[in-house]
């Protein structure tokens, strides 16, 4: 299915428009293609090989569209599993575990049963991909610049955090009336089976409130969730080549660099799904118990029962995070996009560093 998405991006005209006058090479410097640089005055320049300047408008619109690839196809894909979790938050008493909620969904509403909410699913996580994605992008070339070189190079980490959490503020926005929707779908019998019965089910019930009062949890799930996914995927992505990979990331190939994404994706994973899972109980629960507040569900399942269902949430989110890594960094590859390699130590700042004995 991606592939041939991609081959209409790009034998569509759309393709055609946004890959021309790709002429002179990119001098620029890590990290991030030079953080240091002032955009608004340089002029534009496209690295041999490359299919876009980056930081231009054109890369960070094909970074959102590969983080609606890599967002809505795998979140779909697994939305049966994702339908057993949320049954196992908000009704442990009759799926008592993964397998127990499989059988039982399929006895109830056969093999299709297992397919509920995938609409929902699609279009929520598209969307939420596109700002997680292209914003995250956006943020991190603006906060870098703003610390310049040499400080964005001593406190990457928290560029990474800051500019992931800027990110998911806007994302959430847009996956909260289909994340409604979803759970609804999910876990409440009798409701409605597809979105197109359930957005006027709920606007009729609860207006609009009802598509984003589940927003705040959302947010206090999803923004620690999307900073430990970027930020340990990107330390992580150094760690590898720095100790684990035989040899730079430049000798790499494309295959052997999105082997190295994937592993980066999967150990990010599952941190993410470990840190964000107390408040996924609490969306689930939210959305099936109306008029309920965030802090009343909380205080009614109690520590425990904000941990129920981790594990296959472990299973599927460290999954779903290496895929949509992958699938991401595949998009950039397939579209030529600049890929900048691992932070390094800034010349500047080496000299500095060994001037004042701190560096031998």
């Amino acid at each position: 299915m991606t592939q041939s998405v991609l081959d209409l991006m790009r034998n569509s005209g759309f393709h055609n428009s946004l890959f021309v006058n790709c002429e002179a090479k990119n001098q620029l410097a890590n990290p991030v293609y030079s953080m240091q640089r002032n955009q608004s005055t340089m002029a534009a320049s496209v690295a041999e090989g490359d299919s876009c300047e980056f930081a231009s408008s054109k890369y960070y619109a094909l970074c959102g569209l590969g983080g609606i690839l890599s967002c809505g196809i795998t979140h779909t894909l697994v939305t049966p599993l994702d339908l057993v979790k949320c049954r196992l938050q908000v009704d442990p008493a009759k799926y008592k575990n993964v397998v127990n909620g499989f059988k039982v969904t399929v006895a109830e509403n056969g093999v299709r049963g297992l397919g509920l909410g995938w609409a929902p699913t699609f279009f929520g996580y598209s969307s939420q991909g596109l700002c997680k994605f292209g914003l995250y992008e956006v943020f991190k070339v603006l906060y870098s610049d703003l610390l310049g070189e040499e400080n964005y190079y001593v406190y990457r980490t928290w560029v990474y955090l800051a500019a992931s959490a800027s990110a998911e503020f806007f994302a959430d926005i847009g996956l909260s009336p289909m994340e409604s929707a979803k759970v609804r779908i999910q876990t409440q019998p009798g409701f409605a089976r597809t979105l197109r019965e359930a957005i006027p089910a709920i606007y009729k019930a609860e207006g609009m409130n009802g598509f984003y009062k589940s927003l705040v949890p959302l947010w206090m799930r999803q923004i620690p969730y999307t900073m430990m996914k970027f930020a340990c995927f990107e330390k992580t992505i150094e760690l590898l080549y720095k100790y684990v990979v035989p040899k730079p990331r430049s000798e790499c190939t494309k295959g052997e660099q999105l082997v190295v994404t994937f592993a980066a994706g999967y150990i990010a994973g599952v941190f993410c799904a470990i840190v964000s899972h107390p408040a996924d109980t609490v969306v689930s629960k939210l959305n099936q118990n109306k008029g309920a507040t965030a802090l009343d569900v909380a205080k009614k399942l109690g520590f425990v029962g904000l941990w129920g269902g981790l594990l296959p949430r472990i299973v599927m989110i460290g999954t779903l995070t290496a895929a949509q890594w992958f699938i991401y960094d595949a998009v950039k590859v397939y579209l030529r996009l600049p890929r900048p390699p691992p932070p390094e130590m800034p010349e500047s700042l080496r000299k500095k560093l060994e001037a004042s004995g701190e560096l031998k």
